[in-house]
């Protein structure tokens, strides 16, 4: 059997499913632990969610900003898999209307 996209390939008949990937309000849940390589990465995820923002919408404001991101490199930055630069910690500051200081965990959030 071979499978492409919904059909699935069986004895020279291809077959349909109706299965849909889950769109709206759910989002996906994180499948790895968290890293150590920043301290943000959990804050920004959380910022993000409570805006309802989905990471491409995230990824795509930061780069309008002029921060040069892909979108795995967001998902290991929230992963707290890789670290934060500067430029990138003030964009998501801004983006998500929190301060630097409680991204960094130095304060609690207002």
């Amino acid at each position: 059997m071979i499978i492409f996209g919904n059909a699935k390939l069986c004895n020279s008949k291809i077959h349909y499913t109706d299965k849909k990937q889950s769109v709206g309000d759910e989002m996906n849940k994180r499948k790895l632990a968290l890293g150590n390589r920043n301290i943000v990465g959990a804050r920004v995820t959380e910022a993000r969610n409570q805006i309802g923002l989905k990471q491409k919408d995230l990824l795509a404001r930061m780069q309008v900003a002029g921060v040069p991101i892909s979108l795995p490199a967001l998902s290991l930055l929230e992963g707290q898999k890789r670290p934060v630069s500067d430029i990138e910690l003030k964009a998501l500051s801004e983006i998500l209307d929190v301060d630097v200081r409680w991204l960094l965990g130095q304060i609690e959030k207002s």
